[in-house]
């Protein structure tokens, strides 16, 4: 290092410092972080709503706070902007052990930082003291200022259906700090670094936008969002894979390839902090260093004026290990910021698409109380087909459907099928196509992709459909030809399929249509996806699927809320298995379809009835009726989240729980007995997320009567532990609810 750049860097903090008055006169504007007051320790924001608005604030002269009286990220802002907390105060403790950049960008090849300071001396711990000491990085993008807002929608969201949360869009601040850099090559190149937190929930959110103006075309080649040096969970000497990753939630938008938040979550990523020397670890690959990046792209390039969006990040640092608590609070995340995510119809699967069995199953669906009809695979319905009979088919139907009261939509594939070696994915190893996560894939940027796209919007605006099913798009399928209108080659082709779904699905939102996706769309207006369960299992034996499809509900309602998921009906014969395995007719089977629905129903987890027909006799239609008006009766606590008391085993009894402190009925739980004779157990139930704290009002319904009538109210005295220990008797092959006010 030449004795130049030495004196650069030692005048860089006065320089940069002298050349922020607007960014300093702002903060100055703020009110001060000292008379802030944090929401109540000792108040549990999983069952108490916290009042506590988001707030941006001033602490001391140079650094800038945000928070909600439960999460706070400060950051200290000259000689540049750097993220030193990142805080959750019922545990007051900053997750942080060091300054890192706040974004990083590769832009016609080279990497630029955003912000952040450098000269920490240590790694292991971050003392206020050092924070004086340290200088601006003098090749960086700098901050330049700074601008207070609004929390504004994710998306437009037309609410035209049940759902268990109406509050939208979730209250808070946005805050955008304005990045640029002198250098000639990023004149009129504006980095903008965006949060957001919203009242009430522990949730901060991150992205960046990239703004030109009298730049020439500019390609953003890679970029990371978040890069936070997080203080480790735990230490070995000689191992470092399968150490624990820090106790924080971190979920992204461009989440595919998976039903389950964990493993479709692309972008997430805990690294080895090189900086990090002190560590345990002999060889320094301890993983505290979370960076959030795509895995490929997005290659995308910018022309002056346009302006370039990332995908965004929600962090929520976990007040404890618990893992019912840390469920509890990734469903609530949920519920906050994809509210649409708790919309939860009642829906059979049609296996036709004859207009007289259609009309046939819409009455029945009004009949029982269902609310849709979803036009399964296998149906024939085929939504790319646009011609003007196939609109007024359908179109019929659906307003048919609408004026019994009923939703009607339909299931299209996407992925998993052959069009022609143009508009297939092209496989980046061979080129050519084949090789795509399921086999075969068309691309999202081909001319048959997009025009597929746009079919479906002219389909479902024409026919007034009010559901899409659709299997994929997946856009972990990269794309390596150089011909396809949407993308440009490989870098960014993975991108901008996804951008397109998102596209799509947003619009489906805006417009009322609900969407079933066996992939994580929710954080961009997906409603539901899988449970989780294997397809071939629907082709056992009736028994077996009983409590099968109870542990599914079980296992699948870790992170999920109760409307989030779909489980499966098989009415007829599905992937095989015979008379042994279906439930027609249905009559014959009136005890294994009983047992599916109040299973489904109890849960909350909606069910694909797959079939012709929902009833046969007067006798059948009565078992569905009354299932489905003890569930209207009891909707608001079914759908509200589940407490997990003991998994199905088919050995002894098995039980969830469902809990909401802001209702009246403040628990429901469901009991069941997988036994062929009745047991008589004492059960404890765990009442400290019902909110309740004294005593329990308990009232008890039984499957023997098939009037659905309770028990009158037994009050109970919640012990030290916020339980009751309540006996009761579960007849054989049947279920208990217990109702807790």
């Amino acid at each position: 290092m030449n004795k130049l750049h030495l004196l650069a860097l030692a005048i860089f903090p006065f320089f940069a410092l002298a050349q922020k008055p607007t960014l300093l006169q702002k903060l100055t504007q703020l009110p001060d972080y000292q008379f802030f007051t944090p929401a109540d320790p000792n108040s549990d924001w999983l069952i108490h709503p916290i009042t506590t608005p988001t707030t941006v604030l001033k602490d001391g002269e140079k650094d800038l706070v945000l928070t909600n009286g439960l999460l706070l990220r400060r950051w200290r802002i000259v000689p540049d902007v750097t993220t030193t907390h990142l805080t959750i105060f019922t545990k007051n403790e900053n997750y942080l052990r060091g300054v890192k950049p706040e974004a990083e960008l590769v832009m016609d090849g080279d990497t630029m930082r955003i912000g952040g300071l450098l000269g920490q001396p240590e790694y292991g711990y971050l003392l206020p003291e050092w924070l004086d000491s340290l200088h601006a990085d003098s090749s960086a993008f700098h901050c330049v200022d700074f601008e207070i807002g609004e929390v504004e929608p994710l998306l437009a969201w037309k609410q035209n259906r049940w759902s268990g949360e109406k509050d939208y869009p979730p209250r808070g601040k946005r805050l955008s700090f304005f990045y640029q850099n002198d250098a000639e090559k990023w004149h009129g190149v504006t980095v903008v670094v965006h949060y957001e937190m919203y009242d009430g929930i522990p949730v901060l959110c991150k992205w960046l936008s990239v703004k030109i103006d009298g730049h020439p075309d500019l390609k953003i080649n890679r970029f990371t969002s978040e890069i936070l040096a997080v203080r480790e969970e735990e230490s070995s000497v000689d191992h470092a894979e399968g150490l624990l990753t820090p106790n924080l939630l971190v979920q992204t938008d461009y989440a595919f390839h998976d039903m389950s938040s964990r493993f479709s979550n692309q972008c997430v990523r805990w690294l080895p902090d090189p900086e990090y020397t002190s560590q345990v670890n002999y060889q320094r690959l301890t993983p505290n260093l979370l960076t959030v990046s795509p895995p490929l792209g997005p290659g995308v390039t910018l022309s002056p004026g346009d302006e370039w969006q990332s995908f965004r990040t929600w962090e929520m640092p976990f007040d404890s290990y618990d893992r019912e608590r840390k469920g509890l609070a990734e469903r609530r995340f949920y519920r906050a910021i994809a509210p649409w995510a708790t919309e939860n119809s009642i829906f059979m699967h049609l296996t036709s698409t004859d207009p007289v069995e259609v009309k046939s199953a819409i009455d029945q669906c009004a009949e029982v109380g269902f609310e849709m009809v979803i036009l399964s695979f296998g149906s024939g319905l085929d939504m790319e087909d646009v011609s003007n009979a196939n609109i007024q088919k359908f179109k019929e139907l659906a307003n048919y459907a609408h004026s019994k009261g009923i939703q009607l939509g339909g299931y299209s594939l996407f992925s998993s099928r052959h069009i022609d070696d143009e508009n297939d994915v092209i496989n980046p190893v061979t080129g050519q196509p084949g090789g795509a996560i399921f086999g075969n894939a068309p691309c999202l940027g081909s001319q048959w992709g997009i025009r597929y796209l746009d079919n479906l919007r002219k389909f479902i605006t024409k026919t007034g459909f009010d559901l899409l099913e659709h299997d994929g798009p997946y856009p972990g399928d990269v794309c390596a030809s150089q011909k396809h209108p949407g993308h440009e080659g490989l870098e960014d082709s993975q991108w901008q399929q996804w951008d397109s779904t998102v596209e799509f699905y947003k619009w489906l939102r805006e417009t009322g249509v609900y969407l079933n996706a066996p992939d994580w769309y929710f954080l961009n207006g997906g409603s539901k996806t899988g449970i989780g369960y294997r397809e071939t299992n629907w082709s056992l034996p009736r028994e077996r699927q009983i409590i099968l499809g109870r542990q599914n509900i079980y296992d699948g309602t870790w992170t999920k809320t109760p409307s989030m998921g779909w489980t499966f009906t098989p009415l007829t014969e599905y992937h095989g298995g015979g008379a042994a395995a279906t439930l027609e007719p249905l009559d014959s089977h009136r005890a294994a379809y009983r047992q599916h629905l109040w299973q489904n129903f109890g849960s909350g987890v909606q069910s694909c009835y797959r079939g012709p027909r929902l009833f046969d006799t007067d006798e059948t239609k009565w078992v569905v009726q009354a299932a489905v008006n003890w569930y209207k009766k009891y909707r608001d606590i079914l759908n509200s989240d589940i407490i997990h008391l003991r998994r199905p085993d088919g050995q002894d009894w098995d039980g969830i729980l469902h809990v909401n402190p802001n209702l009246k009925e403040k628990g429901l739980a469901m009991l069941y007995n997988p036994l062929k004779n009745s047991i008589l157990r004492k059960i404890r139930l765990p009442l400290y997320y019902t909110g309740l704290t004294e005593v329990a009002q308990v009232r008890m319904g039984s499957s023997a009567d098939i009037s659905s009538k309770e028990s009158l109210p037994k009050e109970f005295t919640l012990n030290r532990f916020f339980e009751i220990e309540i006996e009761v008797e579960i007849p054989a092959e049947g279920w208990v609810w217990v109702v807790i006010e």
